[in-house]
């Protein structure tokens, strides 16, 4: 199959070829010089008068097959339509012949190239497709509308998207027409021409560019024709007693508030549980909390490792969860109402509840309001299994009441909170097992980061249960078990309490969505644009409720996206920037990455190096004891371009951090190479690796001139 069509590309670039070297061995192109046409015009008009449809046919098809192979002369073809045929019939026959031609033109590149192209730069092209998808017949129409734009290009790049060939055709007719019918009447006048400068004058070819104008003005009007649609049934107040209300204060919520109230915007900011949301409460704060503790105990437990004899910790588990807690209320004020009340923020504690896209229902108080950001987070996914409402089982949210460490605790998932917390307790004293259907823990990693960190697990003694899928609770004489199904056997595993880390969904009930019609995505996150927009142009959303990413710092990345569009979204919009998102799972090895790692290039067909250093090299990691882990960075074949950076070792999550301003920046390995780093220091590892990429990418030749040198200066 696939030789078969190696083959039909060949033989249409074979056709194609021939029909170019015709055209330029019979130098075609001499014909459809303007003195020819004018020279011969008398000539021209006789034989159409004697032979109309023999000419219109002959004359369709020579425009048909300039225009598919995109060779020159669709323009003077125009003026000659114009000419011969006078407006009418001239704008049908080149209406037609143009669009047909270009169609070809548009199918012929599909065939040969597409899916070369597509499959080459997936990534670079995501967006675009997205584009093409979402307003692809709206871009095709205002490139046709401006002459700036070559139509054979046009036809060449269209034809390398996904646009469907319909749209691609009646588009291209609709869209052509104008500039058509303006070429069409210059050619009536082509007695009066001198020059082909003459019809490309720059007035011309700014009326043209006005055209252009339109469809902004057309894509407009349409997104005031859907505004009016969507809002249609709600009645607008005449004035508005807020600027942004925001339902939610997480990181996205807290964040948005802030921003309004900086700039002086009226905001209030509702939350129904407590600020902070999940990231101080339940997620990253108390994590981080109660791995701190573990590892401390581990630690003391390896001080041989430090030449200390032996070093022993006597603790209870419910001091280390009470300690969680005050860490908690120490960071609480960064989060509270009352410093978010001192920055003129309006807070309110209560239930919000959208009524309409103009009002907001809170503790019976309706609120009118200009915009609205939706902020209200995400929790912990819960799977549909037979018997798990008989157990009392743990989530990252009620975790953090336990006063009593678990003496087996069986882990469900293997991300990364599963393993943050299978990690922590199993250096607190429980035996941890880890069920994960996949192969290997951390599957988003690559797999070398996987081992180092399974590796790692395994001295602390946690168990794994890899390609098992957990499918029922059983109790059978007060004891717990999971029954699991790994190829095809059946599998018990006895626990005496049950944590579930299988990801995070989406909050997206009981505040008036459903009501709205406001759309979802199939993950059942609020879909928006990428002005992070919902199909209310008004209501924006962000953070875990949205995505794509459900991270702290990308909720307040993308907060400032939303407050900002939604105060002077009338004056400048910004879409969202993604492209350089990174993330740590604080394991240990602490894993932290940005960028692609190589089992996504691989995936996407994307070309790159790789380029690694040991940090069990490292001078200060071997002093401190942590002689453990590598820095992988990926680049452009050749360059020193970033592609990707994946870290593991201790503070992974701090050295990530000079690779995420590089890329930000486009700064190439070499800038990080010549940055003086301080000795002894970790960051130095990010100095080693660049250093390394040199070492690969060294001069040869000139530096065997380089040693002819030194060797003559030597001899003389």
């Amino acid at each position: 199959m696939k030789s078969n069509k190696i083959t039909s590309r060949l033989v249409l670039l074979l056709l194609m070829a021939v029909c170019v070297c015709l055209f330029i061995y019979y130098d075609v192109s001499s014909y459809l010089a303007l003195e020819a046409i004018k020279s011969n015009q008398a000539l021209i008009d006789d034989y159409y008068r004697s032979y109309p449809l023999k000419t219109l046919t002959v004359f369709f098809l020579s425009y048909v097959l300039i225009t598919a192979l995109s060779l020159p002369g669709a323009v003077i073809m125009t003026l000659i339509a114009g000419a011969l045929f006078g407006n009418l019939t001239g704008l049908i026959v080149v209406s037609f012949a143009s669009t047909l031609g270009a169609t070809l033109a548009f199918l012929v590149s599909r065939f040969l190239l597409r899916n070369w192209i597509q499959e080459k730069f997936a990534v670079q092209l995501k967006s675009i497709n997205q584009g093409i998808e979402k307003e692809g017949a709206f871009y095709l129409f205002t490139l046709r509308l401006v002459p700036l734009f070559p139509f054979f290009v046009i036809n060449l790049l269209m034809g390398l998207t996904r646009m469907k060939v319909l749209t691609f055709m009646l588009v291209s007719q609709i869209g052509m027409l104008a500039g058509t019918a303006v070429f069409i009447n210059a050619g009536t006048q082509i007695a009066h021409i001198d020059s082909l400068q003459g019809i490309l004058s720059p007035s011309l070819i700014f009326s043209f560019s006005l055209l252009g104008l339109f469809p902004l003005f057309s894509k407009k009007l349409i997104e005031i024709l859907q505004a009016r649609k969507v809002y249609k049934g709600f009645k607008k107040p005449t004035e508005f007693e807020h600027n942004i209300i925001v339902i939610g204060a997480g990181s996205g919520g807290l964040v948005s508030a802030y921003i309004a109230a900086a700039v002086k915007a009226k905001v209030t900011l509702i939350e129904k549980h407590k600020m902070g949301g999940d990231c101080l409460n339940t997620g990253c704060v108390p994590s981080k909390a109660l791995i701190k503790s573990a590892k401390l105990l581990h630690q003391m437990k390896h001080a041989e490792k430090l030449g200390i004899k032996s070093a022993q910790a006597e603790f209870d588990f419910a001091d280390v969860m009470d300690r969680v807690q005050q860490v908690i209320k120490e960071i609480e004020p960064h989060d509270s109402i009352d410093r978010y009340s001192q920055l003129g923020v309006n807070v309110i504690q209560g239930e919000a509840k959208i009524i309409s896209p103009y009002t907001v229902e809170v503790n019976g108080q309706i609120l009118t309001t200009k915009n609205i950001i939706i902020a209200t987070g995400a929790r912990p996914f819960v799977p549909h299994m037979p018997g798990l409402e008989n157990i009392d089982y743990l989530t990252s949210d009620n975790l953090w009441q336990c006063r009593e460490l678990p003496e087996r605790l069986l882990i469900l998932g293997a991300g990364p909170i599963g393993c943050e917390l299978a990690q922590a307790f199993a250096r607190l004293g429980s035996k941890v097992t880890q069920v994960q259907r996949g192969e290997r823990i951390m599957p988003r990693e690559d797999p070398e980061f996987s081992a180092l960190v399974m590796a790692s697990f395994q001295r602390d003694s946690i168990q794994f249960k890899l390609k098992h899928a957990a499918k029922e609770i059983i109790i059978e004489n007060n004891r717990k078990y999971l029954l699991c199904e790994t190829e095809g056997e059946p599998v018990r595993i006895e626990f005496d309490q049950l944590l579930i880390a299988l990801g995070r969904s989406a909050n997206i009930s009981d505040f008036g969505l459903e009501q709205l019609n406001i759309p979802l995505r199939k993950n059942n996150t609020i879909e928006t644009n990428e002005f992070l927009q919902t199909n209310y142009p008004n209501i924006y959303a962000v953070g875990d409720v949205t995505g794509p990413y459900q991270f702290t710092h990308t909720a307040a990345h993308q907060a400032w996206y939303a407050s900002v569009n939604s105060l002077f979204g009338s004056f400048k919009k910004f879409r969202v920037d993604y492209s350089v998102i990174p993330w740590a799972t604080f394991t240990d090895p602490e894993i932290a990455r940005v960028g692609l790692n190589e089992q996504e290039a691989q995936a996407q067909n994307i070309a790159y190096e790789v380029t690694s250093y040991g940090i069990d090299d490292l001078d200060r990691s071997i002093a401190d004891g942590t002689a453990e882990g590598k820095i992988k960075v990926l680049t452009v074949p050749g360059k020193d371009k970033i592609l990707g950076v994946t870290i593991a070792g201790e503070h992974a999550g701090e050295l990530i951090i000079e690779f995420v301003t590089a890329m930000k920046y486009n700064l190439g390995l070499n800038k990080i190479l010549g940055t003086i780093h301080i000795y002894p220091t970790l960051a130095e590892a990010n100095k080693y690796v660049a250093g390394n990429w040199k070492k690969n990418h060294k001069p040869e030749k000139l530096l065997r001139w380089v040693e002819k040198f030194h060797q003559w200066m030597r001899d003389s």
